[in-house]
């Protein structure tokens, strides 16, 4: 074995037949353990096992997301699909196809160079050689461990790689076949669960004759302390004995939450693990300026809500879920519910499309808790829309603090940034966190608050150390004990928030200094790639024709790279104020390296400004009582299809260097245009998302 180091995803999945099998069909089975949330992964994978194998796209089967037949790649997050799991497909298609062409050249007593491969044949010097991948492979090619050594091919050779291919799942999903809520399974029963306010809340009485009565159709009825589910073949009937049941439950120990708590500052001078990353702290010996920016708990707003289906059958577990993880979310039902873990299978099945740990996992468990109880059948539960804002993780409030000691050119000499905010992630695969579990009879402990590792990106710090060529930064982290609600991860986690505060804070220095915004950036930034961005960027927006600040309409810049390690992202946003806010036109240029699918990346680029402007001028999980109150889209509203902007995104070409994961790149950007454009608009800076009516108002008279 030599120094190569793997992916990940290889390093725990060696085996090629993990990976790769040929089948009678003349198809080859990709099987990988990313998974398809509307990120277009999928096509992408195909692409490169096709390229490496040489063999026509449409040959590629690909299995996605199954703990019986798939890989286990943890979760679909991050933005590391096509940099952890597309690096490991591309050395697995080609070892094997090294391996076979090997073999090949022994057989024919002939040097491997030869031999090619025209869609899965053989060539000898150009010449049929009578041999395929369907003929000629057999399971000693497959019954090795991957080694890493087999060189893939160079960008130049591409034809199939860095190609537009329209998504395969596009069609199905526009013709409404495509989804979990789609599935029927025999011996179907629906389910709907009566849910339980808080995590210390007992339930002491249920009027299971009133719910009865509202249903109209026979239900029945599983309880497991402070779990109740209502079960039926007739759907109509349990969803409206689901919306009776709360007003005939009774509980105690529900806590009294304020709005207050719902703000990103109560924070401070909450318990809290403190973290300090970055140059230690030195005396000030300049003008020291510093400014404090706040995003309030948002919530990930899927179009649909959740479902699960579960059957238990002869001991065994089946579950289909839209999880991010098929194997997390494994191991997490079978250790609540004390199985095996072999004796648990785990499906994928789309969803309605969530960026983040929503809801998905908690109806899974709630299908398998109920299966459990009533083996022989498949139990499909599906949430309502107040339990999908209610009940779902949401991502945590958050609040940056950006202080910076001048020069006296006004230019940064030592920069810090100090954070507040809950757990970014609580995903099963952190331990815990799961809804259901809250309620059963030996319930969970309280998760404990983590946030992913520097090496892992961060979570509350993700971004937070600016690649500007200050002399000094650091991140001072204060991570909270406890949030009133459930968080867990949600697109960029902390990127967002950090990247609105910094370029934010870029502006307001830039203004201090009486130097245009965009120079003044380009003159504290050396790294090549994202100078040539913004002034992609810069140029396509007409920057230079920017007018003056106050007039109502506004031109904002912004740019970061994702995790200072993923794609770089340049984002301009032009915008008008009057009681709301307007945008007219977005401009973007984002650098990942080599693209595989430059059409399934420009629609993740162009999906982030849209997800991040929504959030930036619009959401906030409202909390109040016994929890949170924004139950509904008058309540929580999110961008409609009539205020997307037009949008020009250009993708730098790059096929030399490493691809870089970019499902994430334009959030954190997108969020410090939009505010940089409307404090130009008003010559007034808002630094608190969202940038509602309310605050546009507050502003203008302060």
């Amino acid at each position: 074995m030599s120094d190569v180091v793997l992916p990940l995803s290889l390093q725990t999945n060696r085996r090629l037949d993990k990976w790769l099998r040929f089948q009678p069909d003349r198809t080859v089975r990709l099987a990988v353990g990313k998974v398809e949330i509307g990120q277009g992964v999928l096509i992408a994978l195909s692409q490169i096992a096709a390229e490496e194998l040489d063999v026509a796209l449409d040959r590629i089967d690909i299995l996605a997301g199954d703990t019986a037949e798939a890989p286990d790649e943890g979760s679909t997050s991050s933005s590391l699909s096509i940099t952890v799991s597309g690096a490991s497909v591309r050395l697995a298609s080609a070892e094997l196809r090294a391996r076979v062409l090997g073999r090949l050249a022994q057989r024919l007593n002939c040097a491997p160079a030869e031999l090619s491969v025209e869609d899965g044949v053989f060539l000898q010097n150009g010449n049929p050689t009578g041999h395929d991948y369907w003929s000629f492979s057999s399971a000693e090619d497959f019954a090795a461990d991957i080694t890493g050594t087999v060189a893939p091919k160079k960008p130049s050779s591409y034809r199939v790689v860095g190609k537009p291919v329209p998504r395969r799942d596009l069609l199905p999903k526009v013709t409404g076949a495509a989804f979990i809520h789609d599935i029927v399974r025999p011996d179907l029963l629906h389910a709907r669960v009566v849910r339980q306010p808080s995590r210390s809340a007992v339930l002491t009485a249920l009027d299971t004759a009133a719910i009865e009565k509202a249903a109209g159709a026979p239900i029945r009825f599983v309880r497991l302390a402070n779990f109740v589910a209502i079960v039926g073949a007739d759907e109509t009937a349990v969803q409206r004995a689901a919306v009776a049941a709360p007003a005939h439950a009774t509980w105690t120990g529900v806590p009294t939450l304020t709005p207050a708590m719902g703000e990103a500052g109560y924070f401070r001078g909450q318990p809290s693990d403190d973290r300090h990353i970055g140059d230690p702290v030195a005396p000030a010996s300049g003008e020291v300026v510093s400014q404090t920016y706040s995003r309030p708990y948002v919530a990930h707003a899927a179009l649909a809500p959740s479902c699960g289906l579960a059957e238990f059958r002869n001991g065994r577990l089946e579950v289909w879920s839209h999880t991010q993880g098929v194997y997390p979310l494994r191991n997490s039902v079978a250790d609540i519910l004390g199985l095996p873990r072999e004796q648990v299978i785990v499906h994928h099945a789309h969803g309605a499309g969530c960026y983040g740990h929503n809801g998905a996992d908690d109806a899974a468990l709630d299908a398998a808790i109920i299966a459990q109880q009533i083996p022989g059948q498949c139990i499909r539960v599906q949430w309502r829309r107040e339990e999908e804002f209610g009940f779902e993780p949401v991502s945590t409030a958050h609040m940056t603090k950006v202080s910076a000691v001048l020069d006296a050119n006004r230019k940064p000499v030592d920069w810090t940034v100090e954070v507040w905010a809950g757990s970014h992630v609580q995903r099963p695969v952190f331990g815990g966190n799961m809804l259901a579990h809250e309620a059963l009879p030996n319930p969970a402990p309280p998760p404990k608050a983590n946030d992913p590792t520097e090496a892992n990106g961060g979570g509350g710090t993700r971004n937070g150390i600016p690649l500007y060529d200050f002399p000094a930064k650091r991140v001072i982290h204060h991570l909270a004990l406890e949030t009133v609600v459930r968080t867990s991860s949600l697109r960029g986690l902390g990127a967002l928030p950090n990247v609105y505060a910094i370029e934010c804070f870029m502006d307001e220095l830039a203004e201090r200094a009486g130097v245009d915004p965009v120079a003044y950036r380009l003159s504290l930034l050396s790294d090549q790639r994202a100078r040539r961005l913004i002034e992609d960027v810069a140029a396509r927006c007409q920057w230079s024709k920017r007018g003056p600040a106050g007039t109502g309409r506004g031109l904002g810049l912004a740019w970061a790279q994702y995790k200072n390690r993923a794609a770089y992202a340049c984002v301009a946003v032009e915008l008008d104020v009057d009681y709301e806010v307007k945008l007219r036109r977005v401009w973007c240029a984002a650098d990942a390296g080599l693209v595989i699918n430059p059409d399934g990346a420009r629609n993740q680029l162009d999906g982030g400004i849209i997800h991040a402007a929504s959030m930036t001028l619009k959401e906030k999980v409202q909390i109040d009582g016994a929890g949170i109150t924004s139950l509904d889209w008058d309540s929580y509203p999110i961008m409609r299809f009539s205020e997307v902007p037009e949008i020009d995104t250009v993708i730098m070409h790059n096929p030399d260097m490493p691809t870089l994961g970019m499902g994430e790149a334009t959030f954190g950007p997108t969020a410090a245009a939009i505010g940089n454009a409307v404090a130009h608009a008003l010559g007034v800076r808002i630094r608190d998302m969202p940038l509602t009516r309310e605050r546009i108002a507050q502003a203008l008279v302060r």
